[in-house]
């Protein structure tokens, strides 16, 4: 999410003198020792990197930019280097590390960014900017994710520009948006279908079939159908609590993603078999 605020800052010509990102992880099948994509992209612009927070301190910048960084900043790194901070939702709701997901679960139909100055609690800051943006019915986190970062990239260039406005305390009941645990990510058919959409719309919503796991990746949100039990397959429609859901697209254990149709006929479930 953070990549595209780096490139529009070097493109705008702002002179980043470092670039604070998480150490190198292994990554995909084979596990090699990769760079997050913000060092990739600090490496191609030629940018200086760092894993430790603590050398802002001496780097000689007049401001900070933090997006998506995914730890706090200390009160003696604020002391040293003012800093701001692009924040995925509208403030105070969904402070925390999972704020897109959590108003996609929560049914909200309105997100958000703000640009705030950064201080040592939880998002508590003060807020410099704000851009309101719906969430679509079947929008994803992804689709979402992506949204936001634009927008809050755009919010950021034109404060930069036009000189950074005088914060406003946030108002309102504070919520927090607290990191997803997978097991929220299994499909609980029991529960209405509207719940089992927003799950598959976060991402990684799986169920299981035959023993085996089954990734769904997209989902359809169908009026009530009285005559299949929850998880009940009948081609791709599922049985829920209340309602039924559509399989779209699904990733079987150990394939690839795949339409929901094409699954179905390589899996040929029998009547009244169930995901669970």
């Amino acid at each position: 999410m953070a990549v595209g605020t780096l490139r529009a800052l070097v493109d705008e010509g702002y002179d980043v003198r470092l670039v604070v990102t998480q150490p190198d992880k292994r990554r995909g099948r084979g596990g090699a020792l990769l760079p997050s994509p913000v060092k990739a992209a600090a490496l191609e612009f030629g940018l200086p990197v760092s894993h430790r927070v603590d050398d802002v301190i001496d780097a000689g910048v007049e401001l900070g930019v933090v997006v998506a960084f995914g730890k706090l900043i200390k009160p003696h790194v604020l002391d040293a280097v003012p800093m701001v901070n692009v924040h995925f939702s509208l403030l105070p709701r969904w402070r925390g590390a999972a704020p897109v997901e959590r108003a996609i679960l929560a049914g909200d139909t309105e997100t958000g960014v703000c640009l705030m100055e950064l201080e040592a609690g939880l998002d508590t800051g003060p807020v410099l900017g704000r851009r309101e943006v719906p969430i679509g019915a079947d929008e994803s986190a992804a689709e979402l994710r992506a949204e936001l970062a634009a927008e809050g990239t755009d919010l950021l260039l034109g404060q930069l520009r036009d000189g950074l406005t005088p914060g406003v305390p946030q108002e309102g009941d504070a919520t927090y948006a607290a990191k997803i645990d997978p097991a929220e990510l299994r499909l609980d058919w029991a529960q209405p279908a509207s719940q089992l959409h927003r799950v598959v719309r976060v991402g990684r919503a799986w169920t299981t079939f035959r023993g085996r796991r089954l990734g769904v990746v997209r989902a359809a949100f169908r009026p009530a159908d009285s005559t299949l039990a929850p998880g009940e397959l009948r081609g791709v429609a599922v049985g829920t609590g209340d309602g039924t859901l559509e399989l779209v697209e699904v990733r079987p254990e150990g394939r690839s993603a795949m339409t929901a149709r094409a699954w179905e006929n390589g899996a040929r479930p029998e009547a009244g078999e169930l995901l669970t």
